[in-house]
């Protein structure tokens, strides 16, 4: 014989005895453990009962059964006082005491009485009687049961995805959700789960349905950085340049895929199993990248690269310690006189963030062309045209390639060319613009140093699939680059321009440098904060005369070496 006792918030505790059969439990006249409530579904799940043991069957219903929280697919044995959710309902089944054992008591099972549900039983079981699992644990499981049950209703009742075809603002589509959704909370009010905080909930679902999920709360963290998903139950994110794993997951991978289509489906882009990874972006113009299954063996991963909410200046970065007021002022200087600036560094150094601030120095009188594979640039210049590439169809057509839009960005009289990133062949595309007239052009190259860059390029021309001897290649570098800008992450997260040098001409066969700025190392200190200052190499950049005739005002100390310590 067994004993069930069922659960519900602001309802007293119900229980009965339950000798061998199988006991269908649903909203249904039928059923015999009658639950009405919602989200149980007319004939819900089935308990059958035997000497061996219990099991628990879900028998198709919308909303699910689950035993310790975790949702059913078939028949699972349950254990003695393990809790089993139905809708608002918690469930336990225990093995009946034997009367002369268990005499009345708060904690007990039911009265030693062979009708089932006796009146007084109510009264002696206030509270779940087990301790093991722990009642938080059984909160938790409603809980969740009432979080799936009222997202279910909130997308069913205010038909999202049709709101979303019909290009409803994102404003519109919350505010509409929110009511939708307070009005679903009023009517199981009630019937809430013991101490679940209806607000969080309610924000929890709203993010589910309409954004990311978990993630919200960290794209709304200025402190983090960078968001890094690795399945569904790891989630990291960076913090002052420090990567640490943070408490938030998702229910399942089915919620993850579901926030990844989401991010991807808006740009008309897509990830399946024949393109297993994309590169996207989000409305504020954070970069995205995601790779599924079968490339990624632990689940779904996303990585969001988080740009600031707010536009960020040279001062902004002079603050942080990313450069000096004087290098500061002779970027500005490179920028107003056209001269061909390539941001360099490694994954993550802040190289698209020193491209934006660099574009604060564009005139606002000018035509400028932004062409990147995920628009990430933001430029607050008022005539500007933003092109993005295009990924093949499912029929692998259709594409269009960053050297294709930077062919065609010379057909549409820019007086600038700015370009992401150049990682392929759109390189030769990228000198053949600087070469022809339209100086003052701006990209960013993933590179090791400043002579690193002259390499890059070189080998990034090469994959054009343009045979061309390696001396054509070296002089369409040195006379298309003008400035390189290297940027760094150091060892304590903090970016820094560790360099920047100017291409000076071509000898022989090698290309000449001369490095203007320098960041020299001098230590660590007991946080683990690299120290260190920024110094003028004493080299003076091969145009400064061109600077005065230009009437751009330029301190020429501010290249003088200082004197050693």
């Amino acid at each position: 014989m067994y004993e069930l006792d069922i659960f519900r918030d602001g309802e007293p505790a119900r229980g009965a005895e339950l000798p061998p059969g199988v006991y269908v439990a649903g909203s249904g006249q039928r059923c015999r453990i009658r639950l009405d409530g919602p989200g149980v579904s007319e004939r819900h799940a089935a308990f059958s009962v035997s000497p061996a043991g219990v099991t628990v069957e879900d028998l198709g219903s919308d909303t699910g059964t689950f035993v310790n929280a975790e949702p059913i697919s078939r028949a699972v044995r349950v254990l003695p006082t393990t809790p089993v959710t139905i809708g608002p309902y918690t469930i336990v089944i225990a093995p009946a005491a034997a009367p002369e054992t268990v005499p009345e008591t708060p904690s007990g099972a039911a009265a030693p009485h062979p009708e089932p549900v006796p009146e007084p039983v109510p009264e002696s079981r206030p509270t779940p009687p087990s301790p093991s699992p722990p009642t938080v644990r059984e909160e938790d499981a409603a809980t969740r049961s009432v979080k799936r049950q009222l997202h279910a209703a909130l997308v069913e009742r205010l038909d999202i995805k049709r709101l979303a075809a019909a290009r409803t603002s994102p404003e519109e589509l919350r505010r509409r959700a929110a009511d939708t959704l307070a009005t679903l909370v009023d009517e199981v009010r009630g019937r809430l789960p013991p101490g679940m905080d209806v607000a969080v909930v309610s924000r929890e679902i709203l993010d589910e349905a309409l954004g990311l999920g978990p993630l919200e709360a960290l794209l709304a963290d200025d402190s983090v950085t960078e968001i890094m998903v690795n399945g569904p139950k790891n989630v990291y994110v960076e913090r002052g340049g420090r990567l640490e794993r943070t408490g938030r997951s998702f229910a399942d991978e089915a919620s993850l895929v579901s926030a990844i289509e989401r991010i991807v489906s808006p740009l008309g882009r897509r990830v399946d199993e024949s393109q297993p990874y994309v590169d996207a972006r989000l409305p504020d113009g954070s970069r995205v990248n995601v790779v599924i299954h079968p490339l990624s063996l632990v689940g779904p991963c996303i990585t969001i690269r988080k740009f600031a909410k707010r536009r960020l200046y040279d001062r902004d970065l002079i603050a942080k310690g990313t450069f000096t007021a004087d290098m500061a002022a002779f970027l500005r200087a490179c920028v107003l006189v056209r001269k061909n600036i390539v941001v360099s560094g490694g994954t993550g150094s802040g190289k698209t963030t020193l491209l934006n601030v660099l574009s604060n120095y564009l005139p606002p009188t000018e035509r400028i062309l932004t062409i990147e594979d995920a628009a990430e640039l933001r430029l607050a210049q008022p005539h500007v045209v933003r092109l993005e590439a295009r990924p093949p169809n499912l029929e692998g057509r259709g594409a269009v390639t960053i050297r294709d839009l930077v062919r065609n960005a010379l057909r549409m009289r820019p007086d600038r060319i700015i370009v992401g990133e150049c990682r392929g062949g759109e390189a030769l595309d990228m000198l053949q613009a600087m070469n022809t007239g339209h100086d003052g052009s701006l990209t960013t190259v993933h590179a090791n140093s400043p002579r690193d860059v002259v390499s890059r390029l070189e080998t990034m021309v090469l994959m054009s699939g343009i045979e061309l001897p390696s001396r054509a290649i070296r002089e369409q570098i040195a006379s298309a680059v003008d400035v390189v800008v290297h940027e760094a992450r150091l060892p304590d997260g903090s970016r820094k321009v560790t360099c920047i040098s100017e291409l000076t001409g071509l000898e022989g066969q090698q290309i000449t440098m001369q490095d203007l700025f320098v960041f020299r190392q001098t230590g660590v200190d007991p946080d683990g904060r690299v120290d260190g200052v920024f110094e003028p190499t004493g080299a003076v950049p091969t145009f400064f005369r061109e600077l005065a005739a230009r009437g751009i005002p330029l301190d020429v100390s501010i290249f003088s070496k200082p004197p050693e310590r």
